[in-house]
């Protein structure tokens, strides 16, 4: 017996759409590194900084050589990332472009996003293998990048929203100003941990995390803030870290990298006070997938699927939450460990906030 496959037909004008998202595509993730040199090498500083110049121009600004910057400077024109003065032929940067490019205080600055996606894509012959086998990777095998990619990323956002994101919880805030406990539970390099012990000088601060190397940095970041005496950092997992009767416990976009998820709510209704507040951030989601496939929702499905996923199923249990859970199975987990409240606080575009209380 033959069997006969026939292929279906082609939709020209939907063929034609494909091959031209996959050409952005490509463009895009060559423009990844081309975005980290010229955040790097200050390319979009120089052109914030100066206004319109032509490419010898910038290249002399930056002490680099004026055939690549030229290139650079027509891809980055073709991008969108850069405005181009064809009458001058001189470059510039819109008042909206320096603000995603040059402004490392702006809570949508992006070279860090670049710096961390391209430095997680490195590991793609170990994740290759890991979709053979189910076997997890583990946060620390990454590249340094990845960490300080990430430190970049979100640490502007904890600066301009964090502050809005505790008073949304009931009662925190006027807590903490007069003097309370907070645990950062998967602090990283130290971002929010030190914005909130800036925030609450009368509160104790501590920030805790599995990376010894993080930790490390975190200290040094503290150190540099001039508030090394009024913030402490603890190497410990999510599920060991040391101290009770916190009135706040904060998770910044690392809850859904739990392996055991539920385990580690357990300890933190543990370690809180009788009234105290868990403040879990995470990605924004909805709670169906077919909501989900959005430009945002591409990039955080991408990224869980290299390092979130991997990393939680490194892990005891393995849950693989992922970072498009969305609040309904957040919820689910954050009552299974015995929560009895839980609420969305606040959002944003990019985050959602929840309220959980024993």
């Amino acid at each position: 017996m033959t069997t006969e496959t026939r292929a279906d037909p082609i939709d020209e004008q939907k063929l034609n759409e494909l091959v031209e998202t996959s050409l952005t595509d490509l463009g895009a993730t060559v423009h990844a590194a081309l975005a980290i040199i010229g955040d790097e090498l200050g390319l979009y500083a120089a052109l914030d900084e100066a206004g319109a110049l032509t490419s010898a121009e910038l290249a002399q600004e930056t002490d680099t050589a004026e055939r690549y910057v030229r290139e650079w400077l027509r891809s980055q024109a073709a991008g969108g990332y850069i405005t181009y003065n064809p009458e001058t032929d001189s470059y510039e940067l819109s008042p909206e472009q320096a603000y995603v490019l040059a402004n490392e205080e702006s809570p949508v600055f992006m070279p860090g996003a670049f710096q961390l996606v391209a430095s997680a894509a490195q590991i793609e012959p170990e994740l290759r293998e890991a979709f053979r086998t189910g076997e997890g990777i583990g946060w620390h095998e990454h590249d340094e990048d990845v960490f300080h990619g990430t430190e970049r990323f979100f640490g502007p956002s904890y600066g301009a929203f964090l502050l809005d994101w505790v008073e949304a919880l009931d009662g925190v805030d006027e807590k903490l100003q007069a003097g309370g406990r907070i645990a950062d539970v998967g602090c990283g390099h130290g971002a929010p941990t030190i914005r909130m012990a800036e925030a609450y000088p009368n509160s104790t601060v501590v920030g805790i995390d599995y990376h010894e190397d993080s930790i490390d940095v975190a200290r040094e970041r503290a150190e540099a803030a001039g508030i090394a005496d009024r913030v402490d950092f603890e190497v410990a997992t999510a599920s060991e870290y040391d101290g009770t009767d916190y009135d706040l416990v904060t998770m910044f976009n690392c809850f859904h990298d739990m392996g055991d998820p539920v385990g580690v709510a357990a300890h933190i209704r543990e370690t809180l006070a009788a009234d105290g507040a868990w403040m879990i951030v995470e990605p924004y989601a909805e709670d169906r997938v077919e909501d989900n496939l959005t430009p945002f929702g591409r990039l955080a499905y991408s990224i869980s699927t290299v390092a979130c996923t991997p990393n939680s199923l490194s892990q005891d249990v393995g849950y693989g939450l992922g970072a498009q859970a969305g609040e309904k199975q957040t919820r689910d987990v954050v009552t299974e460990s015995g929560f009895t409240r839980f609420r969305r606080a606040a959002e944003t575009p990019t985050s959602l906030v929840f309220e959980a209380r024993p």
